[in-house]
């Protein structure tokens, strides 16, 4: 049964048929987050490119992290 809140349609739209939270869990948020929305750009949302988008925001906030961490570390 599909759940718009535990499974909704746009979890398995995918081609593999794998739901993105399979995948997510295993990396840090902003990483994760990224992957998600290039994921299902195209399959939630009418405009693939605000997916793409968020997902290169997520990103970009991981390297400025990354980046605090190494100049940090020194």
């Amino acid at each position: 049964m599909k759940s718009n809140v535990n499974h909704p349609k746009h979890y398995n739209e995918h081609p593999t048929g794998v739901e993105c939270i399979d995948i997510i869990e295993h990396y840090t948020f902003n990483i994760g987050n990224a992957i998600k929305y290039l994921w299902r750009a195209g399959f939630k949302s009418v405009d693939p490119i605000e997916d793409l988008e968020k997902a290169v925001w997520y990103t970009q906030r991981e390297i400025v992290k990354l980046m605090a961490e190494r100049d940090r570390l020194g």
